[in-house]
């Protein structure tokens, strides 16, 4: 490859990190940070994170928050970050940090969680741990999978039509043939949920979106973080720059999924 080329290819990359919204910054940076503390021999934190469905109880529900961000390895953890960043980078550039905070430590983990957890342990009585950030990708893959159907309902291969919907459901299976030690039950439950959160099912499990803007304020947090991306970015800027005189402000978007109505590891 021509240098020129090299360097220009290494500047996009580099300018595309530098870009990185807040909360997607601090998912890789956990992701890394509990890569680390596994290389120590005091704790095993795979077997203190992971979700394990007959370990659950209210002493350890934490681990519905911890086991993405722990992995089996750093092939596991590498390709996860890979797969997780431009998804993670577009979902808070559209709904804002704070929204993604409350959402990605809240429902949209805690759901297929349970729906995981549910189906290993009264459909297939099994016990089979989960660990790793796919389940979000795959999540993601449905949100972006339902609004692509929107815009684009269809893609044509030879003469049959598809619904681009599909797509993730294609991937899924594919990553089962591919990657067989894989969860496929733990991105199954990802996916529906995605599908449901792009669909608009889940909003009523969303922040309100007033007091989000109530913490925004008073808290200062589009001044004080850099990087951070306000619940009203439409307004503001993707990073809360403000918007001259002669600019007329945006309408406020609306709530956020509610705009248009043996050890397995999760991933490659």
């Amino acid at each position: 490859m021509p240098p020129n080329i090299t360097a220009l290819n290494t500047t996009r990359a580099r300018t595309y990190v530098f870009r990185l919204p807040l909360f997607t910054r601090v998912v890789i940076i956990a992701i890394v940070g509990f890569w680390l503390a596994g290389l120590q021999s005091i704790v095993d934190i795979q077997q203190w994170g992971a979700l394990i469905p007959d370990e659950m109880g209210l002493a350890t529900l934490y681990r519905m928050n911890t086991f993405p961000f722990i992995h089996l390895n750093i092939f596991h953890a590498v390709m996860n970050i890979l797969a997780l960043t431009p998804l993670m980078e577009r979902f808070e550039a559209e709904y804002g940090t704070l929204n993604c905070l409350a959402l990605f430590f809240g429902p949209l983990t805690t759901i297929p969680a349970f729906l995981y957890v549910g189906l290993e342990k009264f459909v297939f009585g099994n016990n089979v741990a989960v660990m790793g950030a796919s389940m979000w990708v795959f999540l993601l893959l449905g949100v972006e999978a339902v609004k692509t159907y929107k815009v684009n309902p269809n893609f044509v291969i030879g003469t049959y039509s598809i619904p681009t919907w599909t797509t993730p459901i294609g991937v899924l299976f594919a990553m089962a043939v591919l990657v067989p030690s894989s969860s496929f039950w733990g991105h199954a439950a990802g996916l529906a949920v995605g599908y449901g959160a792009g669909l608009g099912y889940v909003k009523f499990l969303a922040p309100p979106e007033k007091i989000l803007r109530w913490i925004e304020g008073k808290l200062n947090l589009l001044g004080r973080l850099p990087h951070y991306v306000s619940i009203d970015q439409k307004t503001y800027g993707r990073f809360g720059v403000l918007p001259s005189n002669n600019t007329p402000a945006a309408a406020s978007p609306g709530v956020a999924l509610g705009l248009v109505g043996s050890t397995q590891r999760l991933g490659p």
